[in-house]
Formats: C-alpha cells, sequence, structure tokens
C-alpha cells in the first residue's frame, strides 16, 4: 500500500462522549462487522470493558475506504478518556498523523476533551472536531461548536456533527478523514524503522509487537535488532488487526500492524522501543516514551502465599498489556509475600487488580492506595516513600512535603457554591474560576491525597452528575503531616501506621482503633488499641476481657469476702496482661488495610 492511500487517526474524548459507539458505526459503515460478529463496543476486547461501558486498552483496526476508483487504508486506534488512561492515549498517538476529537452535543466540552485536544497538538497532529450524539433531546450542536471556538480556539465551522448511535453524518466523517488527515511520511526503500507503541502475550507466538513502520519495510524472515536491548530475533510473522489480528505478507512505511519474533522474554520487548533490520539498521532510533510516572501506590498480595509466583509471572506478563504499571516485591508483617504496585490513578489501579483477578486466576488481597511522600531529613537527606513503616523518627525529619495536583473541574454555574465548599473542605486553594458560556471552569490546587477515595462520588452527587474533572500533578509541597501510630495491648504495629494531616489526625485514628476494636477477638485481660503521634495519644478503644462472675458462689456473708475475690481477680489478670501477647488475626489488618480513610 502506497503512503499517500494511507490514513492513520485515533478517536479521543472525554469518558461516555461516543467513542467506541461512533468507531462501531465506521466499522460497520465499511464492512469489517459480518451480520454474525456484529456486536456493541466491536473493539472493547475486554470483558471487563464491556461490563463497566469504558475503554480501558487502545485498540487499533485496518480499514478499507473506498472514494471512487481510489482505495484508502484506514489505521483507526480506539483509545480511554479517563484521565487514569492519559499515558495509553499518548502512546497511540504517537502512531497517528490526525485525532478525531468527539464532543458530546448535549454536554460540550469536558475537562478531557481540553486535555485531548492539547496532546494532539503536542505530537502536531491534524484535529478534525466531531460533535457526536446530536440525535439525542438535550443536544445543542450549535452551543457545543461555540464551546469549541470559545475554549480550544478551533472554529465552530469546522466540527462536523455525527451520531454515534443513528449512524447520521458518519458518511461525511469519512470524506473528512481522507480531506483533512495528511498521509504518512517515511521512504518505503529506506532501512526498516518502526516503533512499538504497544503489546500483548500469546501462549504460541510470545511477545506480539504492536508497530507503527515509519521507513522501510519488514517481512516474515528477516531478522530483526530491538535498538533499546540490543537483541536479534527473526521475524516469524507480520500481520494487521481486521479488527482480529491476522497475518500479512509485511508491512511498509507508513503502516500500522504487528509483529512476531518468537520473543519469550518479556523484558526484551519494551514499549517505545525502535525495531529495525540487524543488516540493515537504521541510523536514528525513535526517541522513545517518557516512562510513565506513577502516582498512586497499593500493595498486592495473594490471599494463599503458594501463589506468589504466579501473581509475579501475572503482573510481568500484563505489564506488556499495559506499560504504565510499575511493581517491586514487598514484605508485609500482616500479609505476607506480595507486591508494591504502582499506577496512574484509583481507576487504574482497580482495574489492575481486576484483570489479574479474572485473566489470570488469582485471588488478591489490595492495601488501601498511598502517594509518595518527600521527607527532608535533619542530616540534608531526601526520602521518597509511600510506606508509613519506612519513616524515620520524628527527631531526624526536618519537613514532610506532599504531592499537589492542579484540579480543573467543569461545571453548571448553579452548582458552583456547593463545589467550591467542596474544595476548600479538601484543602483546595483556588487559582482561577473562568465562564464558558452557561458552564464554569474552576482551577485549584489540591493535595493529591485528598481527592483519593470519595471525592468524585461527592462532585457528581453534589452536580447531579453534570460536573467534569481533570488533573495533572504539579510537584511537592510542605504539608502539616504526621505518622500516625497504632498501638495493641502497648506494642507499635507497623503495618497500620498511616500519615494524616494533623488537622485530620484524631478522626482518622479514632476510625482506626474502633475498627479494630470490633475485629480484634476478646482475650482474658483488656486490650487497649491506641492511636498516637509521638508520645501523643490521640484515642483509644478497648477490647472488653471475658470476665469470670468469681461471685456467683457469693450468696451473702460480708462485703469484705467479695472485695477479696474481686482483688485476687484483678491481680491475676494483670499478671496476665503483663505477660500475655494478642495475636492479631489478618481479618484484622484487612478490615484497615483495605478500608479507604
Amino acid at each position: 500500500m502506497n503512503p499517500p492511500d494511507i490514513r492513520n487517526f485515533s478517536i479521543v474524548a472525554h469518558v461516555d462522549h461516543g467513542k467506541s459507539t461512533l468507531a462501531d458505526r465506521i466499522l460497520e459503515l465499511l464492512g469489517a462487522m459480518g451480520e454474525r460478529d456484529r456486536r456493541d463496543q466491536a473493539l472493547d476486547t475486554l470483558e471487563l470493558e464491556r461490563e463497566r461501558g469504558i475503554t480501558i486498552k487502545s485498540t487499533p483496526v485496518r480499514l478499507v475506504y473506498h472514494r471512487g476508483d481510489r482505495a484508502y487504508v484506514f489505521n483507526l486506534i480506539d483509545t480511554p478518556g479517563h484521565v487514569d488512561f492519559h499515558y495509553e492515549v499518548s502512546r497511540s498517538l504517537a502512531a497517528c498523523e490526525g485525532v478525531l476529537l468527539l464532543i458530546d452535543a448535549s454536554q460540550g466540552v469536558e475537562a478531557q476533551t481540553i486535555v485531548n485536544a492539547y496532546l494532539a497538538l503536542e505530537h502536531d497532529l491534524t484535529i478534525v472536531p466531531v460533535i457526536n450524539k446530536i440525535d439525542l433531546p438535550a443536544a445543542d450542536p450549535a452551543a457545543a461548536a461555540q464551546q469549541l471556538e470559545e475554549v480550544l480556539g478551533i472554529p465552530a465551522e469546522e466540527a462536523l456533527l455525527a451520531s454515534g448511535k443513528t449512524g447520521a453524518g458518519v458518511p461525511e466523517l469519512l470524506e473528512a478523514i481522507v480531506d483533512r488527515i495528511p498521509p504518512p511520511g517515511g521512504d518505503p526503500s529506506a532501512p526498516a524503522k518502526a516503533l512499538i507503541f504497544d503489546s500483548f502475550y500469546d501462549s504460541y507466538q510470545g511477545v506480539v509487537l504492536l508497530v507503527r513502520l515509519l521507513e522501510g519495510s519488514l517481512s516474515p524472515g528477516d531478522r530483526i535488532l530491538l535498538m533499546a536491548s540490543g537483541k536479534d530475533f527473526e521475524l516469524t510473522r507480520v500481520g494487521v488487526f481486521d479488527p482480529k489480528p491476522v497475518p500479512a505478507s509485511g508491512l511498509q512505511a507508513g503502516e500500522v500492524g504487528w509483529i512476531a519474533a518468537g520473543i519469550r522474554d518479556i523484558h526484551d520487548a519494551q514499549v517505545g522501543d525502535t525495531v529495525t533490520l540487524l543488516t540493515r539498521p537504521t541510523q536514528q532510533p525513535f526517541p522513545g516514551f517518557e516512562p510513565a510516572q506513577p502516582v498512586v501506590f497499593s500493595g498486592l498480595y495473594p490471599t494463599d502465599s503458594e501463589d506468589y509466583r504466579r501473581l509475579r509471572e501475572a503482573l510481568e506478563r500484563l505489564k506488556l498489556n499495559d506499560a504504565a504499571l510499575v511493581f517491586e516485591p514487598e514484605t508485609s508483617l500482616a500479609l505476607g509475600f506480595g507486591f508494591r504496585c504502582g499506577f496512574l490513578g484509583l481507576l487504574h489501579a482497580e482495574v489492575v487488580q481486576e484483570r489479574l483477578e479474572r485473566e489470570f486466576d488469582l485471588d488478591l488481597i489490595a492495601t488501601a492506595p498511598v502517594v509518595v511522600y518527600r521527607l527532608l531529613l535533619s542530616d540534608g537527606r531526601e526520602l521518597y516513600t509511600q510506606n508509613p513503616a519506612d519513616f524515620p523518627s520524628r527527631d531526624r525529619i526536618d519537613l514532610i512535603e506532599e504531592p499537589y495536583i492542579r484540579l480543573q473541574v467543569i461545571l453548571p454555574g448553579e452548582y458552583v457554591g456547593p463545589v467550591m465548599q467542596l474544595l476548600q473542605e479538601r484543602r483546595g486553594q483556588i487559582r482561577n474560576l473562568q465562564y464558558l458560556g452557561r458552564r464554569v471552569e474552576l482551577s485549584y490546587e489540591v493535595p493529591f491525597a485528598e481527592i483519593f477515595y470519595d471525592f468524585h462520588d461527592r462532585l457528581k452527587s453534589l452536580t447531579r452528575g453534570y460536573a467534569s474533572m481533570d488533573y495533572t500533578q504539579i510537584g511537592y509541597r510542605p504539608g502539616d503531616l504526621a505518622k500516625v501510630d497504632i498501638l495493641v495491648n502497648g506494642e507499635l504495629v507497623d503495618a497500620l501506621a498511616v500519615i494524616a494531616h494533623q488537622d485530620k489526625a484524631y478522626a482518622l485514628g479514632r476510625k482506626i482503633v474502633d475498627k479494630m476494636a470490633e475485629v480484634i477477638p476478646r482475650q482474658l485481660f483488656a486490650v487497649p488499641i491506641q492511636a498516637a503521634i509521638g508520645g501523643k495519644i490521640l484515642a483509644r478503644a478497648t477490647v472488653k476481657p471475658y470476665r469470670k462472675d468469681v461471685l456467683a458462689k457469693c450468696y451473702g456473708g460480708d462485703v469484705t469476702r467479695k472485695k477479696k475475690l474481686l482483688e485476687k481477680q484483678k491481680k491475676g489478670k494483670a499478671r496476665m496482661k503483663s505477660i500475655g501477647t494478642v495475636e492479631i488475626p489478618q481479618e484484622a489488618f484487612l478490615a484497615v488495610l483495605s478500608q479507604p480513610d
């Protein structure tokens, strides 16, 4: 296929603006789905994607579009919309020359719409704006096009009107793809140069690489070189997505497809690496991708310790398919052997855990997510840690800094007051308030730990679902933070230590000790559970002891006899407490570690 007849493009949008539905209509119109294969969300191949109705993985597909006597090849990549999968989108755009930027006709420009538009501009891609869902009763395409011009500076008249549900406007959209999106460059006769933008593991073929051929050509039998690792392999198969992987005779400059070379060691193939020919290598490799920086950390532990090796293998294979995932071994006194995993957000963490359990048949325990703190020590050193158990003693810490984010919220004007109050409760600092027609854009700087658990749910509740949010990291700032220790029967339990702001330390400590008091089994003596900062006790709860009624045999007589029996029992319990130990069951750790703050 000649490069002038190829169009490589992605569909990007905010969550639930109709990317997958529009992709379904394009596939149907171009004959990529027969009657037997027809289904909604055709490019969402994961069971989890279909259940949740969201796109998690970018999925490429090769389509043929005929216009007159000329045939064009469309390489379409359907991308996720949620902010947690931003890295997935950025890698997909590196394989494209243009994007379809979808905007919901009833909701207008949302937070992630803006982010994706700027991301496309960073990659120097052509943007084709599409006002989608024009069939909805609440649709207002004119207002959405006006927002497009006011917020993003894209002329309203350039926007195309379409409906992914009914198929209206899709033929005109296909025409615009040919006319507006430029064909790929690259010399087919130059040395082969292919970018790895994704990969997955196949039991029979080993590691399968998803590539965009920038220059040259690749065919089965070629000896390839992976430039980052320096390893060479013989190509066994190459192919395209139709939308399932199908073999092809070769790939040429400008095409998107897959290659297999019997790569068994998953560490040999890295996303962002450049594939070239061993005998005729390219001189200038692709610069690669910046590594994803995890912002949320959580521990993953197998419920059965014998599954530790299986969990390691599962994480390594999943990392092929999810380049943003990072992990390292970790040992917990409470939970045994596991892995400390880094994610791009809470949804990313949740999706990874579910994929591990479903695709690899594992039963896992996940600890509550935490952020990474920066400690400035009294000896001048810096220490980054997300585990409170690794914190030095207070006298060795000069300053604790926490990560901040710039939070962008777009919402209808009538909900501004309650949302601003919510952000102030989360220690947010307002930076900008801008009116976008009937909608308002709020820009706040907020500690990342404050938006973890129920912030998104509360935001949606306060605005009846009409608010959207996006965030970016802006670095570390000093905070009035403290390590809250948990003591059981006077003994420090490292696994339960947490980091909290001084204003919220008491409430958090109270919640943990009350929870522990519910789940720790009763002993023959009273068990105190305390939350403390340094030597200061913040909260206490007591597990009541089993009691023997030593007065049962007293049916009258002098009161001094009763006092003597009670005093004897009291001394026995004091002696038992001094030599007794409290075994904390795993269920007690899980009740606290797996619960949000």
